[in-house]
Formats: C-alpha cells, sequence, structure tokens
C-alpha cells in the first residue's frame, strides 16, 4: 500500500536526518542543516548543465560537493572575524540557492527541475519511483537510497562515537589526545551533506531541515546523556513520519507540512514539560526556591527570638510581622516543618538544633 511505504520512507528519513542532526545541534551548527540542503540545490543544476540528464549519479555527487563547499565558504567567512556565525551562513546559503533559482528560470524552463518541488518536496509521489531489477519490483527508489545513507551514517557515528563526543564538547581536549577535530567535522558534514542530497528529491528541503533540526532538539530538552538523545530523536522523527502521514490523509493535507507540525507539537510538549529544561518546572522550581528561601528567613526569624515569650513565633504573630499571606505562610511553615527547622509546641513554633545551625550559617553568608 502507498500510505504503509510512506511512512517506512518517512522514518527512514527521520531517522537517517536525526543521527548527525544531535551532533549538529550540540556544535551549536543547527542551521548549517538549512545552508546545506538549499545549496545543493545549485550543484544539481550546474550537473544537469553539463550532462544534460536528471537520472546520473553524478547529480548526488555535485550536490554532496556543493553542500562542502557550502561548509567550506562558511567557515572561512567566520574564521576571518569579518562575518558571525550566522550571517555567514545567511549570506552563503541564499546566494547559492538564488544563482540555481535564477538559472533555472532562465535556461531550465521546460524541464523537470522545479524550484517549488524542490522547496516543499512530495513524499507522496515517493513510493511511484521503482526500483526495478529486471522484472522484479524491489520498492521505491528512496527507500534504497535513505536505507544506504541511513547505514553510511550509522556507520560513521557508531565507529567513531567516541572521538565525535570528546570533539564536540571539548575540541582543544580532543586535539591534545592525537584526535583531528577539523576531520571529524568534516566527515559529519559529509554525513550532512550526503543526507540532505538524498532526501531533496523525495522530501524537499523545508520537511529534511526540520527533520534534522527538531527531533533532536525536542530530545535535548528530555534527557542529558548523548545516547539516549541520539536514541529519542530518532524515535520522535519516526513517531512524526507516522503520526504526520495518517493526520495528511485524515484531513487532506500536505504531508510534509503534516510531519512539520507534529514535530513542532512534540518540540512544544517538551518545551513546557520537560523534567530538567521546561517552562512549567521552571517555574515550579522558582516557587519551590521562594518557600525554601522563606522557610529559612523563618527559621531566622525563631533564632533571634528564642528566648522571646512564646506570642513571638506564633502563626498569627509570624504571618503579621513577615506580611506572608496565610496560604503562604502555611506553606512556608510546612516546609521548615518537614526540613526539621522547627518543631510545633502548642499555639507557636520552636527552632530545632539543626534549625540553629542552618540560621548561623545562613546569617553568615549574608553577612559575606
Amino acid at each position: 500500500m502507498p500510505i504503509i511505504e510512506i511512512i517506512v520512507i518517512g522514518c527512514m528519513v527521520a531517522s537517517t536526518a536525526a543521527l548527525p542532526g544531535c551532533f549538529l545541534l550540540l556544535r551549536n551548527m543547527a542551521m548549517m542543516s538549512d545552508a546545506i540542503s538549499h545549496s545543493v540545490f545549485l550543484g544539481i543544476v550546474l550537473m544537469f548543465f553539463a550532462i544534460k540528464t536528471l537520472h546520473s549519479p553524478l547529480l548526488i555527487l555535485a550536490a554532496t560537493a556543493t553542500g562542502l563547499l557550502t561548509v567550506i565558504i562558511t567557515e572561512a567567512l567566520i574564521s576571518s572575524k569579518k562575518m558571525k556565525k550566522d550571517a555567514a551562513i545567511g549570506f552563503i546559503f541564499p546566494l547559492f540557492f538564488a544563482v540555481a533559482i535564477i538559472l533555472i528560470s532562465k535556461y531550465a524552463g521546460q524541464i523537470h527541475l522545479d524550484q517549488d518541488a524542490a522547496i516543499l518536496g512530495e513524499i507522496a509521489f515517493a513510493p511511484f519511483n521503482r526500483f526495478y531489477v529486471g522484472s522484479m519490483d524491489l520498492g521505491p527508489i528512496g527507500m534504497w537510497i535513505m536505507g544506504i545513507i541511513g547505514v553510511i551514517n550509522v556507520g560513521f557515528i557508531g565507529l567513531f562515537y567516541k572521538e565525535l563526543k570528546i570533539a564536540t564538547f571539548d575540541p582543544a581536549l580532543a586535539a591534545s589526545l592525537g584526535l583531528s577535530p577539523r576531520v571529524l567535522h568534516y566527515g559529519l558534514m559529509s554525513c550532512v551533506s550526503i543526507t540532505c542530497v538524498g532526501a531533496f528529491d523525495i522530501v524537499g528541503s523545508i520537511l529534511i531541515v526540520a527533520l534534522i533540526i527538531t527531533p533532536p532538539a525536542t530530545a535535548y530538552l528530555l534527557t542529558r546523556t548523548l545516547r539516549h538523545m541520539i536514541l529519542i530523536s530518532v524515535a520522535i522523527g519516526c513517531c512524526c513520519a507516522v503520526l504526520g502521514t495518517l493526520l495528511a490523509f485524515a484531513i487532506d493535507a500536505s504531508i510534509a507540512g503534516a510531519m512539520c507540525s507534529i514535530a513542532g507539537a512534540f518540540f512544544l510538549m517538551a518545551f513546557l514539560f520537560s523534567p530538567h529544561h521546561g517552562i512549567v518546572q521552571k517555574i515550579y522550581n522558582q516557587k519551590q526556591q521562594k518557600v525554601q528561601f522563606s522557610a529559612i528567613l523563618l527559621t531566622i526569624q525563631c533564632y533571634n527570638h528564642q528566648h522571646s515569650p512564646a506570642f513571638e513565633t506564633s502563626m498569627a504573630n509570624l504571618t503579621d510581622h513577615m506580611r506572608w499571606p496565610e496560604p503562604f505562610a502555611k506553606k512556608v511553615i510546612g516546609r521548615a516543618i518537614e526540613k526539621n527547622y522547627i518543631i510545633k509546641k502548642g499555639t507557636h513554633f520552636q527552632i530545632t538544633s539543626f534549625g540553629i545551625e542552618v540560621a548561623k550559617n545562613a546569617i553568615v553568608a549574608s553577612e559575606c
């Protein structure tokens, strides 16, 4: 069934893109995938003008070379100290892409090399481009292309995982250990270029950028381990392919657009509810810190009045003296009791020996 093949191809594209995407994200080079995915179009166009056919592996080689050229020129501009990274990326890939569009519009208007299809892609057509050996149908060509590229990416990352990890987080340490961060970098960029080229004809440049960046970015919010980040990003990418395809068929919409929307929804949920970086968790932590800080203030208050009449440390006097609303005061008192800073004695509160130490340390810290 075409829908099954679309889902399989989408999962293969997503998982293949997520592998190098994790390292791009950690190296703060996520938008380099956008530059490569657009600039490879120029390599395809130039090679087409040279060989006059769209069915040659030379197109893939030319596109990959153009992707690497984009990286080299961009990094040369950055190294010159004349342009920042975002400015260099923003200068090079629109230039290459614009030249490709002009060449197509001027000299290839009657050829099936369309800029709209290149940008947006249409994965729904991928199952119709079959791979035959004699009379034997071996499935969509896109499935084989992404399978081979996936093996290349898995092989490269699996073979150089430790080296990539060290070079990503500490390039100076990698160099001191005798590794070559520059070689590893261009090896990774080659994987990104090949992935963008392979997915270019299948899903277009927009979706491949979304699949390289968004699943790893979502996984980054959900874990602190690189290995887990890679596995989670692959799983999220596959979920985007499956759910996006089903959603697109259900509402009769663009499959690429639906996949991107699902990827965005996953990222939004992680952005809000991530246990490490989520907005909701940060708000909760801030409130807990406020309660904890107030509990220490309460402990200092009890410490200063430990020899005063009992009324000084009663609930009514504490809420009035500290000017806390009663619900908040109950939370603070509950936290102080839970931490064993104070104990309840009838209608008032008494500081514990542990609370005395906490109060003394807090007073000393405030005076430093």
